[in-house]
């Protein structure tokens, strides 16, 4: 079993970090620099983390900001994150194979939507092109969210009870 007060403080690391994220989010978007986070649910994603640089520290803004930042070698790919920790970045993620997706989305959010087709992962995506920030889950794309939206998002599906929670139907 699992001790209720370390659960309760892994929860709210975890929600201080998501309004990091959100943020980080929200900056990049404005700044037009693509992002790829990708969110370990109940499936392990150790394959992933695994063929990325491993990175092994806290889930922040200035964390999220560096590793996306133009010139930074880890600008491609995608992040990892594991509770609150970053695991990994530059991470290879399987592409979608829905050939009926817009042309408009790119590869980030191609390989964002087949992490989450794959596994029961979350996925947000800043494009680099629009600014628009989107979260994929269970094989759906939701779009053009705002800073609100998406900590509201990410909030409900990664702190609320998560079997409560049918994937691709945030509530």
């Amino acid at each position: 079993g699992r001790a209720p007060l370390w659960g309760l403080g892994q929860r709210q690391s975890l929600a201080k970090s998501l309004h990091d994220v959100a943020l980080a989010a929200t900056t990049l978007s404005e700044r037009r620099i693509g992002a790829l986070i990708v969110f370990e649910r109940q499936e392990g994603l150790r394959n992933y983390v695994e063929n990325g640089i491993a990175i092994d520290g806290i889930l922040s803004l200035d964390l999220l900001i560096a590793l996306f930042h133009h010139d930074s070698p880890t600008h491609d790919g995608a992040v990892v994150v594991q509770g609150a920790r970053i695991a990994s970045a530059s991470c290879f993620l399987p592409l979608t194979r829905n050939f009926e997706l817009s042309k408009e989305l790119g590869t980030r959010h191609r390989a964002a939507l087949g992490i989450c087709e794959e596994t029961d992962a979350l996925a947000l995506v800043v494009s680099e092109e629009t600014g628009d920030i989107s979260l994929a889950i269970g094989g759906k794309l939701h779009r053009r969210l705002d800073s609100n939206a998406l900590l509201t998002l990410l909030f409900k599906l990664l702190i609320s009870d998560r079997a409560a929670i049918p994937l691709g139907a945030p509530r």
